[in-house]
């Protein structure tokens, strides 16, 4: 299928995913981004969805991720005591049942296993080997990283076999929108999936300069950021339960930003 402009994120919805699934679903989403991480996501929740949607598997992207034990509460979706390949594999499985389909869009590591470091662990090799055993067998289509800091995606992108198609990042306007691991990004053809762009960035949404754009481009100040995230090369994600503001994201797909706007949100966040 081809890939949608902006994804719907399934995060932190708890028993109201279904529904949210849902209304996405009848808002025109057809990309979906979730994990098997009970502690932050209801994957179950969106295959149902999914399921009583009625809608071709083949409309559909979907994405979710293997996420290890340090990321997890108590719901594991594999046994603790297996190898992280065997728990890459359960994780697999059980995400395969939890969304009622025989294959993945995409499948992402969901952050290193070691936080706040620079190197990858060699647990974050033993994943990665088994998540690209999955791809060579046609079980997953693409594969990608999320939570990583420039070094950890240059040496995943770098000693690889199979290259992450994505890098799921969230987005911090202080940061120039992630310039640096954009940038590279881009060199590397790599598709940069950017979250939390409004969350994460509430102060700059208020901000004087994006509402002189909201008003000029007859648009709310959300939709003048996902505008400008994917016109500068990210795939954005939304987490909106509203389904007005659902509406409003994809409608923002029809938005083209002059250059001068675009660099000036570019330059809000220094």
């Amino acid at each position: 299928m081809t890939l949608p402009q902006l994804l719907y994120g399934t995060a932190w919805k708890e028993e109201s995913t279904q529904q949210c699934v849902a209304s996405a679903l009848a808002a025109g989403f057809r990309g979906f981004d979730t994990a098997n991480q009970r502690k932050h996501y209801y994957e179950a929740g969106v295959g149902e969805a999914l399921k009583l949607s009625g809608i071709s598997r083949s409309e559909i992207f979907l994405q979710t991720k293997y996420t290890f034990q340090r990321g997890q509460d108590h719901r594991l979706p594999y046994d603790p005591k297996a190898s992280i390949a065997n728990q890459v594999k359960q994780s697999f499985e059980s995400s395969l049942e939890h969304l009622h389909t025989d294959y993945l869009d995409s499948l992402v590591l969901h952050g290193p296993a070691i936080s706040n470091g620079e190197s990858l662990d060699d647990k974050d090799w033993e994943a990665w080997n088994s998540i690209q055993e999955l791809h060579k067998a046609g079980k997953v289509h693409l594969l990608g990283v999320s939570n990583v800091n420039l070094s950890q995606l240059k040496q995943f992108y770098e000693n690889a076999s199979v290259k992450p198609s994505f890098a799921q990042i969230r987005c911090y306007a202080k940061n120039g929108w992630d310039l640096e691991i954009r940038k590279y990004c881009a060199e590397k053809n790599i598709i940069y999936q950017g979250f939390s762009l409004l969350t994460a960035n509430k102060e700059h949404l208020t901000g004087p300069k994006i509402n002189e754009m909201a008003k000029r481009y007859s648009a709310t100040s959300a939709q003048i950021i996902f505008a400008f995230s994917r016109q500068v090369g990210m795939l954005p994600l939304t987490g909106t339960t509203d389904l007005l503001h659902m509406k409003q994201d994809l409608e923002s797909l029809s938005i083209a930003l002059e250059d001068s706007d675009l660099k000036t949100i570019e330059e809000v966040g220094f």
